[in-house]
């Protein structure tokens, strides 16, 4: 990887410096770039990132080698999340996407020898910036009055047949002559 300053929270620094502690006997074809990432680093604390600035659990738009682009969010392990989701760290191209800010790119070399250029257009969503955005104002408070619950933000829309988690979906077909009371009634 070419030597492309990044910025980096204070708590995604940490989880690289761990990777690296843990990997450095590995001889991994991803520590260089690990290494690299390390040294180059610009550490910001968490409330301070820019909003622009991809960090760990951000939805992040990206072209590799000026292809199509592709959308994901950068996660610490492949393990929790459902495949073409998420972007692990433990990647080449999460990992290097991890602390560019938007319009900002990396030159990555795989072990072939390949080399892949990668583009980070925009960042979607990044956990700190939406925190900050909610979180509560640093002067007394005049009234009372109870706090507001911050808003969600929808970030993807799913399609209108998917039925909501914790909620059954109906087994019985229900109509307009339907006055079976059901099991209960016995």
């Amino acid at each position: 990887m070419a030597h492309v300053t990044c910025r980096l929270t204070s708590k995604d620094f940490s989880i690289l410096e761990v990777m690296l502690e843990r990997r450095i006997a590995s001889g991994e074809a991803i520590l260089p770039l690990l290494k690299c990432k390390v040294a180059n680093a610009s550490v910001v604390q968490v409330d301070l990132v820019e909003a622009n600035i991809a960090t760990i659990n951000s939805r992040v738009m990206f072209r590799v080698n000026g292809g199509k682009e592709d959308v994901r969010t950068l996660v610490q392990s492949d393990i929790r999340d459902m495949v073409g989701v998420g972007l692990p760290i433990t990647t080449m191209r999460g990992l290097a996407l991890l602390g560019l800010a938007e319009g900002q790119s990396a030159l990555i070399e795989r072990s072939t020898g390949e080399t892949e250029l990668i583009l980070l257009e925009k960042v979607l969503y990044q956990p700190e910036a939406a925190r900050r955005q909610f979180a509560p104002k640093r002067h007394m408070p005049t009234t009372t009055a109870p706090s507001r619950r911050p808003a969600l933000r929808l970030v993807h829309s799913a399609p209108a047949n998917v039925t909501p988690l914790g909620e059954r979906p109906e087994i019985r077909q229900r109509g307009p002559y339907d006055d079976d009371p059901g099991p209960s009634a016995a």
